[in-house]
């Protein structure tokens, strides 16, 4: 059995591309025996189940095909896509994971997350996300009409790049002492995540941190064979 790891796609119908090499990487790179991990925005933007799977309806067909051959797919939320529901889970056939989740792969515990709650000297972004996490936000959000959400999102994009670009790269990256806490608190030797954009390993004291590539122009996806030694793969769309 492999496991396959993926992150940040940020598929939106503008990039039909990624799309098309999302269905590609599913239909000709996965086996029935395969588990496959996506670790966080999946979309660029998903602003309920509703909305979102008819938007998207390739996209949940070729995850229901691969699920209904035997391959299981776990989804863990992202920043841009917290708001994937139960509606979407029955229509792909994948289960969601709670960020953080530990599994353990060939008697190795490993710790799988976003990555967005180690960015801890982001300040402002931390207070959105807690904002935006809170389940009264998320009901009066979804409460509104299609419309409505589409145009608020668009709003909460523009205020991102406006702040995102006076920002200094180290603010938006993860912080050192977070990811021992983390890893700390968890009991593991390795980690797993995306949200930095940064795909690299990192070789720490406390273990090891995998991070996962985007899917701009190319993607990334890591591979872990049973019994070896997990390898990242980049190859372009």
């Amino acid at each position: 059995m492999r496991r396959l790891f993926i992150a940040d796609l940020h598929l939106h119908s503008a990039r039909p591309q990624h799309s098309r090499a999302l269905i590609d990487f599913c239909q000709q790179r996965i086996n029935a025996d395969d588990e496959l991990y996506i670790l966080g925005d999946l979309f660029e933007a998903w602003i309920g189940d509703d909305v979102g799977i008819v938007t998207y309806a390739d996209v949940i067909a070729c995850f229901k095909q691969l699920t209904s051959s035997g391959t299981q797919v776990f989804f863990m939320a992202g920043n841009r896509d917290f708001l994937i529901g139960n509606k979407f889970c029955q229509a792909t056939g994948i289960k969601i994971l709670p960020d953080p989740t530990i599994i353990t792969f060939d008697n190795q515990k490993t710790l799988l997350m976003h990555g967005d709650t180690l960015c801890t000297d982001d300040i402002e972004y931390q207070n959105f996300r807690s904002l935006v996490r809170d389940p009264l936000w998320q009901n009066q959000f979804l409460s509104m009409t299609p419309a409505l959400r589409m145009q608020q999102a668009a709003q909460y994009r523009k205020q991102s790049k406006e702040m995102t670009a006076h920002k200094p790269n180290e603010i938006m990256d993860v912080n050192a002492d977070a990811v021992t806490t983390a890893m700390g608190h968890h009991h593991v030797k390795l980690l797993i995540h995306g949200h930095t954009h940064r795909p690299q390993v990192h070789h720490l004291k406390s273990g090891e941190r995998v991070v996962l590539g985007d899917w701009r122009g190319h993607f990334d996806y890591l591979s872990w064979p049973q019994g070896q030694a997990w390898r990242i793969i980049r190859e372009s769309i």
